[in-house]
């Protein structure tokens, strides 16, 4: 592994540790106000669009010496506007959100997927890889969901934490191919 590859991992890894905790943190506060759109879900639900936006941009500054960037840079964007449409849908009830929602699980699951395949060799990535692709499957369920009575937002709480999860063990693993890495090196 090289130098920069090797700094990319380590800051993967913190970047996945943090959105871990902040996926269960807010997957528990969402479950807890699922029940309605008042106002606390809204902000929840506008919330992780954004926190989104500010992980792909640190994302992208770690990377940018060992790759391109294209496709954080698309989730920027993508999740900017989800943030949006999802505050302006908010007013029209819970099947708008689920469908700008599902709609950006899509297209974000997209970007995390190329992202990590385009990461294959750093390690750490299949559960990254793993997880755009549920995310897509994820989202055209919340499409879908969308049109059917009782829609619900509790299904939001627990893609986070599947998500959350799955942050979690990229993290593990980043880790662990770190330490082999510098172990075929001699410098541990």
């Amino acid at each position: 592994m090289s130098v920069a590859s090797s700094a990319l991992a380590a800051s993967l890894r913190r970047l996945y540790f943090t959105r871990f905790a902040f996926a269960f943190v807010w997957a528990a506060l969402v479950i807890a106000t699922a029940s309605d759109l008042g106002p606390a879900a809204v902000a929840l639900l506008v919330l992780y669009p954004l926190f989104d936006v500010a992980a792909a941009i640190v994302d992208a500054r770690a990377a940018k010496a060992t790759g391109s960037v294209l496709a954080l840079y698309v989730n920027v964007a993508v999740s900017l506007l989800a943030a949006a449409g999802v505050a302006v849908t908010a007013t029209s009830g819970i099947p708008g959100v689920l469908r700008v929602w599902g709609s950006w699980a899509i297209v974000s699951g997209l970007a995390q997927l190329a992202v990590g395949i385009s990461r294959r060799r750093l390690g750490g990535q299949w559960p990254m890889i793993l997880s755009g692709g549920l995310s897509v499957i994820a989202g055209t369920s919340f499409v879908l969901q969308a049109g059917r009575d009782g829609a619900s937002l509790a299904a939001i709480g627990g893609y986070a934490v599947l998500g959350g999860v799955f942050f979690l063990v990229s993290a593990l693993r980043l880790g662990t191919a770190a330490k082999k890495a510098a172990l075929s090196a001699g410098t541990v």
